[in-house]
């Protein structure tokens, strides 16, 4: 005699029935993930740190999935990630929390502490020529179409930054004015533009600048 449920269907079929449930309930979400709507974004290319003196692999960060898209990108922004420690993926889980499709930066870059010490992450929204989510307030809008972000793992109001860190980021900006005909006046701070404390006031930002114009445009 089989064993049956109050509903007259014998208990192994309810099982049966029941997994097959699920499983279908697993392959819809993973194709909704699958249309862009559900599924992290979080891939891109990481570059470790400069091997030594006059050693570099920037050039990497052109070699993106999507035609570099030169009359989009007319500034660069700099900003911090509030917090002393981080990866892209804890970056992206703070920006999916806010509502963002994935990680809002082009470009992160680590202190050590989550990431390599100077490793640069060039994140889905730069390999594919994607607008940023990296500004808010009344510019938002322009500089999350038109300028590249970049973010250091870090927090400038509390702490300083790692020589690696600050190395690595004016090589990237050099980069990027060269690529991108971009002056020095078109590198920006994101408290340039919003009311944030980011990079923060330990951000060497005179250091910064002059390095910028020693061998910038």
């Amino acid at each position: 005699m089989h064993d049956t449920t109050s509903g007259g269907l014998p208990a192994r079929s309810k099982l049966v029935w029941g997994a097959l449930a699920g499983a279908m309930t697993v392959v819809g979400a993973l194709m909704w993930s699958l249309e862009g709507r559900g599924l992290p974004r979080t891939d891109g290319l990481a570059l470790a740190k400069q091997a030594g003196p006059g050693v570099s692999s920037i050039e990497a960060i052109f070699e993106t999935r999507a035609d570099l898209d030169q009359d989009r990108w007319q500034a660069i922004v700099i900003h911090h990630s509030g917090s002393s420690s981080g990866t892209p993926q804890s970056i992206e889980n703070q920006h999916r929390a806010n509502q963002l499709a994935g990680l809002g930066y082009h470009f992160v870059i680590g202190n050590g502490r989550g990431i390599g010490d100077g490793e640069v992450h060039a994140g889905y929204r730069w390999l594919d020529q994607l607008p940023g989510a990296h500004v808010g307030g009344p510019r938002g809008e322009w500089y999350n179409e038109h300028a590249v972000g970049i973010c250091l793992v870090g927090d400038g109001r509390r702490g300083g930054f790692t020589e690696a860190q600050m190395a690595r980021l004016v090589q990237v900006v050099r980069a990027l004015q060269q690529e991108l005909d971009l002056p020095n006046s078109q590198v920006m701070l994101a408290s340039d533009l919003m009311r944030v404390d980011s990079p923060g006031h330990q951000f060497p930002e005179a250091a910064f600048r002059e390095q910028l114009s020693s061998g910038g445009i």
